[in-house]
């Protein structure tokens, strides 16, 4: 949910206004001079109707709106979010009627009685049918919100695993965890039944966070991945309400976006000290698989790829949310060569007031100037790294290495990329200024948006097939 509900707003003064503006432009003179024949209206009859239907018209945007705004985390809001539409649906209907009967009789003469009747019965119903449906399909959020809270509990041991970077499985089903060999986490050692409403099948993986299984919503019989995260580490109690927030921050940020090439939140919980996301589940293999020779694919491929990415990274940053760990292993494609941007692990919602400096977050080597100075970030961090990614994909070689971490990093805010035309001659010109801008050190320097970028590899893809 967000912080503020002032977008509430200007959708309530909307409506107001219809309703106020109704009375008052049917009383001028002119409204009251003017007749509708065809509709056997007079002016003042078809200006309060039109701006009373207009005002429920605006009312039904609003619970539209809101339901985007609520997260699905199975718990109360879960089951406010899956009803919001429905007892909207229900309260147009019967205002609507009422705005007929009191002012738009002649209409409901020309149609007959009878017919109005029928449709208003068959709408009434519908919307009862669905609201009665939304409920029932529900029910168990509901129950799971007015339980009462488990005890927290221990179960099995825990160890320390160090990010694999998405090595394990060949068709990796959920984004990878930052490859950092200073962040570690205490993953369970054990295999829940349950995990909220979830049926935990098997482990698929693990990552910094903790491990990951395949899991069915036995309610609608879908298949989905569940992250999961220990939210009881052994660390004094502030600490661990901001591990909590940080988690639940990821699901809310992420939970917001609906992208065709976004990899989709679904829920979001806590289960007996076990925190979890359920998402989409993914059959595919990450681009780090054509990121070295000989396995690189074809320019064309490559430049596409990377377009549809910044269109998804671009439609991310209009929503305020910044990735901040984009690297080939995040980078989903599909069997049918769909491609998928997953992990928005580490985002943070840019104009949050929470959003903090000092703190470098990311993947070292796919990293920005400013991530590694611990400066604020914006979605402009993203394109350097999907230059990095761009360049990786067409070399088979990161621009900025170096024999250690630190190295990398510094090479990265103070030395500037190799050519890419040095390391492979048969790209044409127009790739290297789109990658040389991409890259820029200084933030005002390079694409003001993701979607400018993705315009000019579309451009350049476009030039080659021409």
């Amino acid at each position: 949910m967000p912080k503020s509900w002032s977008w509430v707003a200007p959708y309530t003064f909307a409506i107001l206004a219809m309703l106020l503006a109704g009375p008052l432009l049917s009383s001028l003179a002119l409204v009251q001079s003017i007749a509708i024949p065809y509709l056997q209206l007079s002016g003042p009859q078809a200006v309060r109707l039109s701006t009373q239907l207009l005002a429920l018209t605006i009312f039904w945007v609003l619970a539209f709106a809101i339901t985007r705004y609520i997260p699905n985390n199975s718990r109360g809001s879960s089951f406010l979010r899956n009803l919001i539409l429905p007892i909207a649906t229900l309260i147009v209907v019967l205002f609507a009627n009422k705005s007929f009967r009191t002012v738009g009789l002649p209409l409901i003469e020309q149609v007959g009685p009878s017919r109005f009747t029928l449709g208003y019965a068959i709408c009434l119903l519908g919307s009862g049918l669905w609201l009665t449906a939304a409920w029932i399909l529900n029910r168990s959020s509901l129950r799971e919100a007015l339980a009462p809270p488990s005890q927290p509990r221990r179960q099995g041991s825990q160890a320390l695993a160090q990010d694999k970077d998405g090595e394990q499985g060949e068709e990796a089903t959920l984004p990878s965890e930052p490859k950092n060999p200073q962040t570690a986490s205490a993953i369970i050692s054990y295999t829940p039944n349950m995990l909220g409403r979830y049926r935990v099948l098997k482990e698929l993986g693990r990552g910094a966070m903790g491990l990951v299984y395949l899991g069915k919503d036995p309610t609608i019989q879908r298949f989905v991945a569940i992250k999961t995260m220990q939210l009881d580490p052994a660390d004094q109690d502030d600490k661990l309400q901001d591990v909590k927030a940080r988690f639940f921050r990821e699901a809310e940020s992420t939970g917001r976006l609906s992208h065709p090439n976004i990899v989709t939140i679904y829920d979001a919980g806590e289960e007996n000290d076990l925190g979890y996301i359920a998402m989409e589940l993914i059959e595919g293999t990450p681009l780090k698989q054509w990121a070295r020779r000989p396995n690189l694919l074809p320019v064309s491929e490559v430049l596409l790829t990377v377009a549809t990415v910044a269109d998804a990274l671009d439609y991310a940053h209009q929503q305020g949310v910044v990735h901040r760990d984009i690297k080939p292993a995040n980078i989903m494609l599909t069997k049918d060569r769909l491609v998928k941007v997953m992990d928005f692990g580490i985002a943070k919602i840019a104009s949050s007031s929470k959003t903090q400096t000092n703190i470098v977050m990311g993947t070292p080597t796919y990293m920005s100037p400013e991530q590694i100075a611990g400066k604020k970030v914006d979605g402009r961090s993203d394109i350097f790294s999907l230059g990095i990614v761009l360049f990786e994909l067409l070399t088979g070689q990161l621009p900025f290495t170096a024999d250690n971490v630190s190295a990398v990093l510094f090479s990265i805010a103070h030395h500037p990329h190799p050519p890419i035309q040095t390391l492979r001659q048969d790209l044409p010109p127009m790739v290297q200024e789109i990658v040389d801008r991409a890259l820029q050190k200084e933030v005002p320097h390079r694409y003001r948006r993701a979607e400018d970028f993705a315009s000019e590899l579309r451009a350049c893809l476009q030039s080659l097939a021409a």
